[in-house]
């Protein structure tokens, strides 16, 4: 019998987002012993979660047949002592793609557009989607942001523009001035996203946070995730900074229990867990270093990276990755970001960067 529901008709054309593949599912499908799998596909942490968010997250276990706060006070004092932000210009998410869909829910809508750049976060097309919203995408630039041109790129109807910067998935950085010139020119009644996942890991950011407390910039959010450098990706925490208009209306689309008790215990002690901020990032420098060396002895054409990540260019990417994952390597293919020729490669541990280059090489040989 046929399924008779009503769907929602933006149902029919919205694109599922497909997430690197975990150790488990490639392991049971090629008969491979998991502990011998590395995954370099997810922009996940190699090092692991903060030690200091271990021990917060055993002790607070114990609590959870109870609910958690759901203004998660402490977390947010935490938050607003370390960012000189005041708590009403803090929200918390289920990792920062909820975040990004409470931005959908506050400003987009049928008759409304959205400006991205060719090579964005997939999420970004499928919130627009999700909403009715009609998506403007601007070429790219050396594979980055044309900050300029997406200014030009806005309607009438834009009421939202996202930019990830560094950007996912080919780890480009837009430029301190084109940045601030997107920031000061964008119209008043489109809200500029910046998505700043992986800004723990660059050396010296452009600092908007400075617009966000004058609050002079109501249309600005800054997004942020524990998910990367602090290495608390399966607990999915987030948080935005904005206006505390606009942040007053994002915890009105929150869900009241969003963040759980265990991801709250974690996220407040990693902020305070400066040393696996330092290895993490140490560990990242050191291995892009070793990553691109490798890549030039292939011969291998690679974009820059500023990000946990980087892009190659292997020819056939869907088939090099399958022959890696048979190498118990697992990477990310790009044709579902139209870059079919390149795999995004997560930078792990010394050891894990050095077998991933060997099983590139072979892949390639074979």
């Amino acid at each position: 019998m046929s399924n008779q529901l009503p769907f929602n008709p933006t149902l029919d054309h919205l694109p599922v987002y497909q997430p690197g593949r975990p150790i488990e599912e490639v392991a049971r499908e090629l008969g491979l012993d998991p502990t011998g799998i590395i995954k370099l596909a997810s922009n996940e942490n190699p090092l692991g979660p903060s030690p200091a968010a271990v021990e917060a997250m055993r002790r607070a276990i114990t609590q959870v047949h109870l609910y958690p706060d759901g203004n998660a006070f402490y977390l947010k004092q935490r938050l607003s002592q370390k960012l000189d932000l005041p708590v009403e210009q803090i929200a918390l998410g289920n990792g920062s793609n909820e975040l990004l869909e409470f931005v959908g829910h506050a400003v987009l809508g049928p008759d409304t557009d959205v400006v991205v750049s060719q090579y964005c976060f997939a999420v970004y097309p499928i919130v627009t989607q999700l909403f009715g919203a009609r998506l403007i995408t601007v070429p790219a630039r050396d594979y980055g942001h044309d900050l300029p041109r997406m200014l030009q790129a806005i309607t009438p109807r834009t009421r939202a523009v996202f930019v990830s910067n560094p950007n996912n998935p080919t780890g480009t950085l837009a430029s301190a001035d084109e940045l601030k010139q997107m920031v000061d020119e964008m119209p008043p009644g489109v809200l500029l996203v910046l998505d700043e996942a992986y800004i723990e890991y660059l050396q010296n950011p452009s600092d908007l946070l400075a617009l966000v407390r004058s609050r002079e910039k109501p249309n600005l959010v800054l997004l942020r995730t524990f998910s990367k450098i602090y290495g608390l990706a399966g607990l999915r925490i987030g948080y935005a900074m904005g206006h505390p208009e606009l942040i007053a209306a994002l915890d009105k689309i929150r869900e009241p229990f969003n963040t759980s008790l265990v991801a709250q215990a974690a996220a407040l002690a990693a902020l305070d867990d400066g040393e696996h901020v330092r290895k993490a990032r140490e560990n990242n420098l050191v291995g892009l270093k070793l990553l691109t060396a490798g890549f030039r002895k292939l011969g291998l054409e690679y974009i820059p990276s500023e990000a946990n990540f980087i892009l190659v260019r292997v020819g056939r990417g869907a088939e090099v990755f399958q022959r890696m994952q048979r190498l118990g390597v697992i990477t990310r293919p790009m044709g579902g970001y139209q870059l079919p020729e390149w795999l995004r490669i997560t930078v792990g541990t010394p050891a894990e960067n050095e077998r991933c280059l060997a099983a590139l090489d072979q892949a390639l040989r074979e």
